[in-house]
C-alpha cells in the first residue's frame, strides 16, 4: 500500500487551498454567485441583493474579485457615472465549482 505522509505535505501549494484563497470569506462565493444568475450587477443592485452589506465591504470584496481577474468593473462615461459588475472569463470557469456546491447543498438540506 502506497500512503501519502502528511509530514511531506504542503497543503498551501494545493490546487485546493488556490481555489479557497480566491473565494474565500463571507461574500466572494455570493458575490460570483449573484453575478452568476444576473450579470451585469451594479453596486447597488449587488447590496441589495447582499442586504446587510456595508459599502466598504462590498467595495473591497469587488476589488479583491477584480485584482484576481475573476470579474470585471465596466464603468460607463455618464452623469451621475454608472459601474456594471459581470464576471471574466476565468470566473465563468469557476461557475462550475460553485453549482456543485449548489447542488450538493439542495441534495442535503435539512
Amino acid at each position: 500500500m502506497n500512503r501519502k505522509k502528511i509530514a511531506d505535505a504542503d497543503f498551501e501549494q494545493t490546487g485546493y487551498s488556490y481555489t479557497l484563497s480566491l473565494i474565500a470569506g463571507k461574500y466572494k462565493p455570493v458575490i460570483l454567485y449573484c453575478l452568476m444568475e444576473y450579470e451585469p450587477v451594479r453596486f447597488n443592485e449587488m447590496q441589495r441583493y447582499l442586504k446587510r452589506i456595508a459599502d466598504k465591504t462590498l467595495s473591497q470584496n469587488l476589488r479583491e474579485l477584480e485584482a484576481d481577474d475573476l470579474i470585471v468593473r465596466t464603468v460607463f462615461p455618464q452623469i451621475p457615472p454608472r459601474v456594471e459588475y459581470s464576471l471574466t472569463e476565468r470566473g465563468r470557469s469557476l461557475m462550475k465549482v460553485l453549482d456543485q456546491l449548489c447542488d450538493w447543498g439542495n441534495r442535503h438540506r435539512r
